[in-house]
């Protein structure tokens, strides 16, 4: 069967060099001899047309050119259609992508979505919301917010507003319960990860795998602020995150496929990296091998 690919580019992504994405993709696509179109991705997250698009010209492979909330909410979308999801990592993250080992290089990124091997990975539901990476709630839900309403992006704005948010920052009140255990507590934040990181290699669930059915849950606790910090610098310094952080300094680490966390201060929510409404509550599950991700 003949592949034919569509590339949805993200406006608000970062800038490429020299020649435009879309021509590079262009002239990939004619060397390779394939059928492909170039559509832009929308700010209000309506990809009904894209569906139709994709059933009606039997579209194989969908290739996102964004960041992991314009993956998120396109794969959303498409997940129970029968394509591939290819990815040109273009956010200030790139948290999938790089997960995946997906090189941010376009060349490198187009040679897997040509090359690779397609793999079913796994996602998750937080409150009906879907999930492809890693969403939050507490502290880095917040920088989530204010970045979103930045005109000005990347990683040295997101890395300013962080260190603007840690001047301010307080615990909330959370009851988590799942199989593995039954917990209260104050925590600056708490992450769910189905990917090992926040992006830029910045490791918060080094056990975290796309393809094990299980979530990661990181729980940073109201006396760790100090560590915390010692460990970002470790990290900023030395390029990753060691050690196995179950029950460790206030960090309490554990994997499930399942869990409710009670959100007793109405902490703010992020989902991979968009800032979204938050809840009084949430119901959290794995969805395995929920889509078709292009690999090396």
């Amino acid at each position: 069967m003949q592949r034919r690919f569509i590339f949805l580019f993200n406006p608000r992504s970062g800038v490429q060099k020299g020649k435009s994405l879309a021509e590079i993709i262009t002239e990939r696509c004619q060397r390779a001899a394939v059928q492909f179109s170039i559509e832009h991705s929308r700010a209000d997250g309506d990809y009904s047309s894209l569906k139709e698009k994709i059933i009606n010209e039997a579209v194989t492979d969908v290739v996102i050119a964004g960041g992991d909330g314009t993956i998120s909410t396109i794969v959303a979308s498409i997940k129970d259609l029968p394509v591939n999801i290819g990815i040109i990592p273009r956010g200030s993250g790139n948290g999938l992508a790089l997960a995946a080992g997906i090189s941010k290089d376009v060349n490198k990124a187009i040679d897997i979505i040509f090359n690779g091997n397609a793999n079913r990975v796994d996602a998750f539901l937080i409150n009906d919301h879907f999930s492809c990476m890693l969403s939050g709630i507490g502290f880095d839900a917040q920088v989530a917010h204010e970045f979103d309403r930045e005109k000005k992006r990347g990683l040295k704005k997101y890395i300013q507003l962080t260190l603007k948010n840690l001047q301010r920052i307080k615990t909330y009140r959370f009851v988590i319960k799942a199989k593995e255990t039954d917990l209260q507590l104050r925590a600056y934040f708490i992450s769910i990860a189905n990917s090992n990181q926040f992006g830029n290699q910045f490791t918060i669930a080094p056990k975290a795998s796309l393809q094990d059915g299980l979530l990661d849950i990181v729980a940073v606790e109201k006396t760790n602020i100090f560590f915390v910090l010692m460990r970002i610098l470790w990290h900023i310094r030395f390029g990753k995150f060691t050690g196995d952080f179950t029950k460790r300094r206030g960090i309490t680490y554990f994997q499930t496929a399942e869990l409710t966390i009670t959100n007793i201060d109405n902490a703010p929510l992020h989902i991979d990296g968009d800032g979204k409404p938050t809840a009084a509550s949430f119901y959290v599950k794995v969805l395995p091998a929920a889509y078709s991700l292009l690999v090396p």
